[in-house]
């Protein structure tokens, strides 16, 4: 019988957990079944509340963590029913949980996340923690995916650039017969999705087409892209403690149009990433894209018009579609600590060494 893993996440965009079924036969991995659980409107401004420093309190984390652990729970549930899995036949779930601060520098990233109640609802072990053991090795704990997307996703004649969006953006560079790498390069849909909230009242520009009505502005452009986070040399990672509203108001001028403000946003998220790629990842032959973000096609065009020529394509042309990748990762990530297979992050994160990464909460 197959050994099924199942992953779940929900990342920086506040959208909602996804969750997969994955089998990782020598083949390459297989997705059974996937499902997505929304994020309520109550959760969703709790948890943007929890990520602007000096807001939080320990009751609001305390009871942000158990209703993420039940919709985590639902959605793992609901993605083992679309694979027609018992629970019996998954033998660990990767639950990465909601990243509220993220502070190598100080040594903590801090998800927030209840295993335990994972495992009490699922009735499946459940692997969390994942970054804890990459900063205590003198790492930045973040991004993890690389290695999984160096995994799956390695050609062996071809150096690929893949390209997660999410609400930051981060690279996994995979150079033909060389040794993988990645970083997170900058925004993805953080403020993109932020803006459309303050101005439109919705969680996201559905397909872009708000900022597809504006037009650029080239000094904004300008003072966004003048940001020592862009400049600096990997490994490095980052998150809303950097990119957030008054890091964007600081650098607006009064007057401009909200429309192309958010032009100039979608410029920015496809300009560090191709900037990011040209400076980091030389001699690149194609780029796949995964995460919310690949499915903007306002922003996708942006990044093929400043790829300078390098094919822009999307990760379903490689065996997972785009809102799979990232919960299959940490169903992959959870099989790798079940199994105590240590990995090596040091090109990545900057830890001194291969490290086995997560807790085992047991069902």
């Amino acid at each position: 019988m197959a050994e099924l893993f199942a992953g779940v996440m929900s990342g920086t965009s506040l959208d909602g957990a996804d969750a997969v079924i994955v089998d990782f036969p020598p083949g390459g991995p297989r997705t059974l079944g996937f499902a997505t659980v929304a994020f309520s409107d109550a959760l969703r401004e709790r948890l943007l509340t929890l990520s602007q420093p000096g807001s939080d309190t320990l009751d609001l984390a305390g009871d942000a963590s158990a209703e993420l652990a039940a919709l985590y729970a639902r959605a793992v549930t609901e993605a083992m029913a679309a694979a027609s899995t018992t629970r019996a036949q998954v033998r660990a779930i990767g639950c990465h949980g909601q990243t509220v601060r993220h502070r190598p520098e100080r040594g903590f990233s801090t998800q927030l996340n209840d295993p335990a109640r994972v495992a009490e609802l699922t009735g499946i072990d459940v692997v969390a923690d994942f970054r804890r053991r990459d900063i205590a090795a003198g790492g930045q704990g973040a991004p993890l995916v690389p290695a999984f997307h160096d995994a799956v996703f390695r050609s062996a004649t071809r150096s690929r650039t893949i390209v997660n969006i999410g609400g930051i953006s981060n690279i996994s560079w995979l150079p033909a017969g060389e040794p993988f790498t990645g970083f997170d390069c900058g925004p993805g849909n953080v403020l993109l999705d932020a803006w459309a909230r303050r101005h439109l009242g919705v969680a996201y520009d559905a397909d872009g087409a708000w900022a597809a009505r504006g037009r650029v502005i080239p000094g904004l452009l300008g003072r966004l892209k003048d940001e020592a986070y862009f400049r600096a040399v990997p490994p490095k990672s980052t998150g809303r403690e950097l990119f957030n509203t008054a890091w964007l108001d600081a650098k607006c001028e009064a007057g401009s149009r909200p429309e192309d403000v958010q032009a100039t946003l979608v410029e920015l998220s496809a300009a560090v990433i191709a900037e990011a790629t040209a400076r980091f990842c030389p001699g690149t032959e194609e780029i796949h894209l995964c995460g919310g973000g690949a499915r903007n096609p306002v922003l996708v065009s942006r990044l093929r018009a400043a790829a300078a020529g390098v094919p822009v394509g999307l990760t379903d042309a490689l065996g997972i579609p785009t809102g799979q990748v990232e919960c299959a990762a940490f169903a992959w990530l959870a099989m790798k600590c079940v199994r105590r297979e240590p990995l090596d992050l040091r090109k990545v994160t900057g830890a001194r060494g291969p490290r086995i990464l997560g807790a085992v909460y047991p069902a």
